[in-house]
């Protein structure tokens, strides 16, 4: 039976890069499918990944009815297996409905890629949509890594190295330095409540009057 599977995880965990290798891995067994994706670092149509790999893919517009584009395609007599579709966080929850729809009434395997939260920690519409109705939430195994070296589970919006936590939900950037006014840091969740980037670290590194943390004061010093 056809499923709905989202695999989910922070920036730098994998996603597209799994998203590129299913759509191999299916391709090679003979079966045909469609590759969606929405506001790629990359570009419009492009499915790429932070590896170097990249494909085409169908951009994802506000517009786009999933079930009208795929039982257009099935009605032509083409064959349609299944569905990648890359940064679903940013699809609205009716296109999520709309994916459910293929999945149940069609068949088809649809599997969605995507970050949970935002840099406010807030679930993204389409995240929390995903969450409702997946035959299969999955977070990946191959874990980001904070710049303190614990667990990255929070994405940092920073903008000339200052992290920010206001600001409209979404706003294309990554996490390479010096790509533009707006960059990502993914951090752990202590670092992430003290808006501490690596670039706050490094900075209190070089004073001699600044902590790289908060300490509260205690009784008697």
């Amino acid at each position: 039976m056809a499923e709905l599977v989202f695999f989910s995880g922070t920036m730098d965990s994998g996603k597209s890069t799994l998203a590129l290798q299913m759509e191999h891995n299916h391709r090679a067994r003979g079966k045909a499918g469609l590759v969606f994706t929405k506001l790629d670092r990359a570009g419009a149509a492009v499915l790429s990944s932070r590896l170097g790999l990249s494909r085409g893919a169908i951009e994802v517009t506000d517009g786009l009815d999933f079930w009208e584009r795929v039982v257009s395609l099935i009605t032509e007599g083409h064959r349609v297996d299944f569905l990648v579709c890359d940064e679903a966080q940013f699809y609205s929850p009716a296109q999520i409905d709309q994916l459910a729809r293929i999945v149940d009434e069609l068949d088809v395997d649809v599997f969605a890629f995507g970050i949970m939260a935002d840099f406010r920690t807030q679930l993204f519409p389409g995240s929390r949509r995903l969450v409702e109705l997946a035959d299969r939430v999955q977070v990946l195994q191959v874990e980001a890594l904070c710049w303190c070296g614990r667990r990255a589970t929070h994405n940092a919006r920073v903008l000339d190295g200052v992290m920010v936590t206001e600001g409209d939900q979404v706003v294309v950037g990554d996490t390479a330095r010096g790509t533009g006014v707006v960059e990502y840091e993914v951090l752990c969740r202590r670092h992430h409540q003290r808006r501490m980037t690596s670039h706050a670290a490094r900075a209190a590194a070089l004073s001699p009057d600044v902590l790289p943390f908060d300490l509260a004061p205690v009784e008697g010093t």
